[in-house]
């Protein structure tokens, strides 16, 4: 601003009208009030400012779609293009441009965050120019006006009423403009439908519980587990609640090991195979591809990592082609399981060793969250209009990605969610009342004949009756010491709730490691926990890589695998 001034003091007016014009192309709305200072003060006329600003905004709108135009859409999500806008907002951007035409050109000019995007998505696009300069055009000649009007008449009144001298509107008249066209601006943004939708998905995720990181809830939890361990006089005896589990399933466990120890002693596992990350990709998808063929299974099937946390990388493939991608994204060693279709539920299962049998802590009903078309709404407005849906709205985007602007028809359901995982937007409800003496046996049963005493089994069943009264159900996987009670997910549930039932299910935890201690079970030190998590964290980052294939690992591959 003083560079400004100085250029205005020592030069004509012409410069201070040209080096506003230049100045739109680094920001827009600032360099307005700049031009609207210069009005209250008398040195520019507000004819000659306000053209200058006019002139500057729309050669600048016609570069970026002129750039748009040529990159071209593929040019426009490459990497060097995301350093400056996020593939979203483009992805956004070319939505809006499909279905609504230049009539976004012109919205955007009053939404904040969106006219990069947009009008680089209008080049991509192929956009008629003249229809493009004539929005762009119009729009500026609303908003350009207004804002440096705003901001000259403010600094004039002011000194006029002695409120502040000239000099001093000059230095800092233009904060008071800015803020006001801040509010401006917001005020218009949030008029828009689906900013407000969004608005109120921000709010119900800052006041649910359910939906804050857990670098947020976790530290009463941590402090009460530091107390466990001085009442125990360790800090890892909870790492042999489960002796037949490295560290008790603390981190870093092979998934598929615990399915074939539990595929060894029930009938009631899901059929998976195991696929070695240190082999070629086409190995990897060749050894993939041939235990579904032995077992005789077809797409679908779960493709997930052998050490996974949270339901991260899981996903349910329906083609080769899908398969190939997954399996490349999983860095390490990878489990192929068969389709489970029906009703899915977390089990949260614990056994004394002084006890003949075994109780269940928690029983958690996992509902898949879906939306119902209307025939007029695209998928994102119909994730927008969901109450539950708009608080995960990123990662339903980002999964849809693909169909956010296909419009469902009248009554068709659309699943936004197939993966039972609560961070992947599943909707958990406490399922106490689903706690049997029918379905307690059956799960001790699975318990004892695997040596499991402390961790959640996630099954799905037919249905609520297969499940209640018959007892019949598939395991999908089963989760050791560091598994929550996820029933304390329920929306009807309070944080002080969850920690009543995190503190239990952790004492748990640590007097059954105690008393398996007792009995010369060997316990987990903390180097050795270290050397897991650091194990899990490189396994997490590893690449994809291009290996020579050998005969031992499609061995290992095919040989590896889970009896039906």
């Amino acid at each position: 601003m003083n560079e400004l001034q100085s250029l205005v003091s020592t030069y004509s007016p012409i410069v201070a009208i040209l080096t506003l014009a230049a100045a739109t192309l680094v920001s827009e709305d600032l360099t307005c009030v700049a031009a609207g200072v210069l009005v209250a003060d008398g040195r520019v006329p507000f004819a000659a400012a306000t053209a200058a600003c006019l002139t500057g905004i729309v050669a600048g709108d016609i570069l970026l779609m002129l750039a748009g135009r040529v990159l071209g859409r593929t040019g426009i999500e490459s990497p060097l293009a995301r350093r400056f806008v996020s593939p979203d907002a483009v992805e956004r951007g070319i939505q809006w441009m499909t279905r609504r035409g230049a009539i976004v050109v012109a919205l955007s000019r009053f939404l904040p965050g969106t006219r990069l995007a947009t009008y680089l998505a209008a080049g991509a696009l192929g956009l008629r120019f003249w229809t493009f300069v004539l929005y762009v055009g119009l729009t500026a000649l609303v908003w350009v006006p207004a804002l440096v009007g705003v901001s000259a008449v403010l600094g004039a009144e002011a000194v006029e009423a002695g409120l502040i001298s000239a000099s001093a509107w000059a230095t800092s008249g233009i904060f008071a403009a800015a803020a006001i066209a801040a509010v401006l601006k917001a005020s218009m943004w949030a008029a828009s439908w689906t900013n407000r939708r969004r608005i109120y998905g921000f709010w119900r995720r800052c006041t649910s519980w359910e939906f804050w990181p857990m670098w947020v809830v976790y530290p009463p939890l941590l402090a009460y587990i530091a107390y466990l361990m001085l009442e125990h006089r360790s800090a890892t005896v909870f790492t042999a609640a489960n002796p037949d589990i490295p560290a008790g399933g603390f981190i870093g466990e092979s998934k598929f090991e615990i399915l074939r120890a539990l595929a060894a002693g029930t009938g009631k596992v899901a059929r998976a195979g195991l696929v070695p990350g240190e082999t070629s990709p086409a190995r990897r998808l060749s050894i993939a591809g041939t235990f579904m063929e032995r077992l005789g299974l077809d797409f679908p099937v779960v493709i997930k990592p052998d050490q996974g946390q949270r339901g991260t990388g899981v996903a349910i493939v329906r083609s080769r082609a899908e398969l190939e991608s997954r399996l490349r994204d999983i860095g390490g060693d990878a489990i192929v399981q068969e389709y489970v279709p029906g009703l899915e539920f977390g089990v949260f299962y614990h056994r004394h060793p002084t006890e003949s049998r075994g109780h269940i802590f928690s029983i958690t009903e996992k509902r898949f969250p879906a939306v119902i078309g209307d025939g007029r709404s695209t998928l994102d407005e119909l994730i927008l209009a969901d109450d539950r849906a708009v608080c995960m709205r990123s990662l339903h985007r980002q999964v849809h990605r693909a169909r956010l602007a296909h419009v469902p028809a009248r009554g068709e359901t659309v699943a936004l969610v197939e993966i039972g995982s609560h961070c992947r937007g599943s909707l958990f409800l406490d399922g106490r009342h689903l706690i049997t003496p029918a379905v307690e046996q059956a799960f001790d049963a699975v318990a004892q004949s695997s040596g499991f005493y402390f961790g959640r089994f996630d099954v799905r069943a037919a249905s609520v009756e297969d499940f209640l009264e018959r007892g019949e159900f598939q395991i999908l996987e089963l989760n050791g010491v560091t598994s929550e009670s996820t029933n304390i997910y329920d929306p009807r549930h309070g944080l002080w709730s969850a920690y009543r039932v995190l503190a239990a299910q952790w004492r748990l935890a640590f007097e059954i490691g105690a008393e398996n201690r007792r009995r010369g079970v060997a316990v987990t030190p903390l180097s050795g926990l270290w050397r897991l998590i650091r194990e899990y964290r490189r396994q997490a980052r590893l690449a994809p890589q291009d290996t020579r294939s050998h005969a031992a690992d499609a061995a290992s591959g095919l040989n590896a695998q889970v009896p039906a």
